[in-house]
């Protein structure tokens, strides 16, 4: 019964540290915005161009329109694809798409398992046990394929090395310890029944060696603990960016609303300015905050 309680807690820390965050973003002070364009919530005529609907005459007496389409779009094209990775580093998204893309699969893995272990015998369970196997072998590959690549990235070349701390190389071992897990099931388990025993377990409330002659696989038990770890470790780390993304393109990249006379922006602003500042905020400091070092210059000979 550990296991199946084990299994709970981590899903609803998932979601429980996940709306935290979302909370912390939405808290957080008035952002510089950047008033960048082309932005896709701009009508599809100025958009095309770059435009803006301060271009048009009184501007600030007209109703604003926004294209939710164009909004949509981008946003689902940047989610699925990854898109200004692929533009902007072209060599790295390869990788890191993998890993995205078998996540992606791991989440649609898990969605199937879950309709698989409840629907019965018939042409529809035919389906979903397809896709389910389908998913989890593309899930397990292309999350190891990209955990090892990124993790080779970042420890011979020289450009990624520089900047990679601990943590991210522990985020790829952890990734790519729970993918290569779950592979070594699906050897023992083409099928994946192993994932509905789970999702059974779960939802009736069932200790899960009851599906197992009282005794749960020792490579299963490891990787039900490594997928509950990585759950609630994700949402507490940069991992997370499935979060800040919104608030990315909807609160900055996007954002370009005036700051109109009585506005909300107004508001926030004057608000953040009333502020106390923080005595624990660390005080920025160089050589030069209190004039100019002078050093006694060397002599040429």
């Amino acid at each position: 019964m550990i296991l199946t309680l084990f299994c709970w807690v981590a899903l609803i820390c998932f979601i429980a540290f996940s709306v935290k965050k979302a909370m912390y973003f939405a808290k957080l002070p008035q952002h510089g915005r950047q008033d960048l364009y082309p932005i896709p919530l701009e009508t599809e005529e100025k958009f095309k161009y770059g435009g803006s609907y301060m271009e048009d005459d009184k501007w600030y007496e007209k109703e604003r329109h926004h294209n939710l389409k164009g909004e949509i779009l981008d946003m689902m094209v940047e989610m699925l694809f990854i898109k200004k990775l692929f533009v902007n580093q072209n060599s790295l998204w390869w990788l890191s798409y993998s890993l995205h893309l078998g996540m992606y699969a791991a989440i649609a893995w898990s969605v199937l398992v879950l309709v698989g272990a409840f629907v019965p015998v018939g042409a529809f369970a035919t389906v979903v046990n397809f896709l389910t196997i389908l998913a989890g072998i593309v899930a397990g590959v292309l999350m190891t394929v990209g955990a090892i690549g990124l993790l080779c990235k970042r420890l011979f070349v020289k450009e990624f090395k520089a900047y990679t701390t601990p943590q991210e190389y522990f985020n790829l071992c952890a990734l790519l310890a729970t993918s290569a897990m779950g592979l070594v099931n699906w050897l023992g388990d083409m099928q994946f029944e192993f994932g509905r025993n789970i999702a059974r377990a779960m939802f009736t409330f069932k200790p899960l060696a009851d599906f197992y002659d009282g005794s749960v696989p020792i490579q299963l038990t490891v990787f039900i603990l490594l997928l509950g770890f990585i759950s609630i470790y994700i949402p507490l780390t940069k991992m997370s960016h499935y979060v800040g993304k919104y608030f990315t393109f909807h609160k900055v990249i996007w954002d370009n609303e005036p700051n109109m006379p009585g506005s909300k922006i107004e508001a926030n602003i004057l608000a953040a300015a009333q502020k106390p500042k923080n005595p624990d905020a660390k005080k920025w400091s160089s050589p030069w905050e209190n004039g100019p070092v002078e050093e006694e210059m060397p002599v040429q000979k």
